[in-house]
């Protein structure tokens, strides 16, 4: 049986609380993914293959252990999730990803965890520029 998650890290030359203070905004999701073009506390536009969709987002932080994990429900119901950490690594932060596959028919599971695997490790590069650089 073929995995349906992936997980992927990146080190961050960043401390781990401003790291995890800046992902735990939903408001910044659309500064560093693709997938939302807009994002707040309960509710996001989703960037699909076939347009915009809006979302309801819920963001479920717990600072004290450094877990961001997030539940999107689509219009018509299905939930996708998504779990995170930023962990202290001295100086600097590692922020790991769990990347569920998205809801979608079974026939299409594998080439659509594909393809956000390779939009996350953009993503993950996109965030490490920011919080190293520019934030």
């Amino acid at each position: 049986m073929k995995n349906n998650f992936d997980v992927q890290s990146i080190g961050i030359k960043s401390k781990a609380n401003k790291v995890y203070e800046f992902i735990a905004k939903p408001e910044n999701l659309s500064l560093w993914t693709k997938a939302f073009v807009k994002a707040d506390k309960t509710s996001a536009i989703m960037v699909t293959p076939n347009g915009e969709l809006p979302i309801e987002l819920e963001t479920i932080i717990a600072k004290e252990n450094g877990t961001i994990d997030w539940v999107m429900t689509m219009p018509d119901g299905s939930v996708g999730k998504a779990f995170s950490r930023v962990s202290e690594n001295g100086e600097n932060a590692i922020y790991s990803f769990v990347l569920l596959a998205p809801p979608v028919p079974l026939e299409q599971l594998e080439g659509a965890l594909s393809e956000q695997k390779l939009i996350l490790a953009d993503e993950l590069k996109r965030l490490k520029q920011i919080l190293e650089h520019n934030y």
